[in-house]
C-alpha cells in the first residue's frame, strides 16, 4: 500500500531538474495555481516528523517498507487513489498539505556528486515557472528576488527538517519499534475484510516494553509525541476507506464465485 519516495534518480513529482541562476532565468518569474497536477493519484506522501501533528489531524502516518524507512501521510488506501485532490490537481477540501508537495517544482539539490553544496533547482516541465509576464519575478537586477530567497529558505528549512527525521526513524529502528503493519476494515454488505499491508507501524507492544530511561529520553527530545501522533493518526485508516467507496474509487468487492 505505502511506498517510498521513487527510487529512481529523480524524486517522486519531479520529471526534471535544472539549476536556477540569473544568467539563464533572469525575466523568469514563479506563478502559483490552485490545481496542483503533480498530486494527481498520489496515494502518500512522504512527509517530515515536525508535520506529524498537523498531518495526523487529515491523514494516517505510516512508514515506507523500504531499507531507510520514510513517513508517508496517506491520501488514499490504494495505489493511484488520492481522496484528497480530485482528477484536476483541486483540492476537495481544506487540510494540510505535506511540506514535500508544496516546495514542487523547486528543491535543493547536488549539482556535483563529490560535493555537500546545494543549489535551488526548478522542474523545468512544470507551468508554474517561466518567462511570465505575471507571477513572482525570481530575479531583480540580477539579484534572487524577495521571493526567490522565500523559496530557498523554504527548501533550505525543509532539508533540515529532512535530517531531523531521518534521526527519528534511525531512533525507531534502533530500538526495533517498526514492524510490518496491517489493516482490516470490515465493508457494510461485504462479509469479507478488506486487508492493507505494505507499511511499517509502531509496535505498541515493544513500545511499552521500553526501559524506563529510554522512554524518558523520548519523551524529553519530543520523539514520545511523534509516536503517539502516529498511532492516533491511524484512526484515520477507516475515513480515508470511507472516502474511496463514496468517491467510487474503490475498492471493489470480489464477486462471488460462481459454478
Amino acid at each position: 500500500m505505502a511506498s517510498a519516495p521513487h527510487a529512481a534518480n529523480l524524486p517522486m513529482f519531479y520529471k526534471d531538474l535544472m539549476p536556477l541562476n540569473s544568467r539563464d532565468h533572469a525575466d523568469w518569474a514563479a506563478r502559483t495555481t490552485e490545481t496542483a497536477n503533480w498530486m494527481v493519484g498520489q496515494h502518500a506522501v512522504p512527509l517530515t516528523a515536525e508535520e506529524f501533528v498537523h498531518a495526523s489531524r487529515h491523514y494516517p502516518i505510516v512508514f515506507s517498507i523500504s531499507e531507510n524507512p520514510v513517513p508517508l501521510a496517506l491520501m488514499g488506501l490504494n495505489e493511484g487513489v488520492n481522496t484528497f485532490f480530485d482528477d484536476n490537481g483541486k483540492q476537495l477540501e481544506p487540510v494540510y498539505v505535506p511540506a514535500y508537495a508544496r516546495r514542487y517544482p523547486f528543491m535543493l539539490a547536488k549539482l556535483q556528486p563529490d560535493s555537500d553544496e546545494l543549489s535551488l533547482c526548478f522542474d523545468p516541465t512544470s507551468d508554474l515557472v517561466g518567462e511570465y509576464p505575471d507571477g513572482n519575478k525570481l530575479f531583480v537586477d540580477g539579484q534572487p528576488s524577495e521571493a526567490c530567497n522565500a523559496t530557498l529558505e523554504f527548501c533550505r528549512n525543509f532539508e533540515e527538517a529532512g535530517f531531523r527525521t531521518s534521526a527519528f526513524v534511525e531512533e525507531l529502528v534502533k530500538h526495533d519499534l517498526l514492524m510490518d503493519g496491517e489493516v482490516s476494515i470490515q465493508q457494510t454488505g461485504n462479509e469479507t475484510p478488506f486487508l492493507y499491508r505494505g507499511f511499517k507501524m509502531i509496535d505498541q507492544e515493544k513500545l511499552r516494553e521500553l526501559r524506563g530511561d529510554v522512554l524518558r529520553a523520548m519523551n524529553q527530545n519530543g520523539m514520545l509525541a511523534l509516536v503517539f501522533a502516529h498511532l492516533f493518526s491511524l484512526e484515520h485508516m477507516s475515513q480515508v476507506f470511507a472516502r474511496q467507496v463514496e468517491q467510487g474509487k474503490g475498492p471493489i468487492p470480489a464477486l462471488p464465485a460462481t459454478n
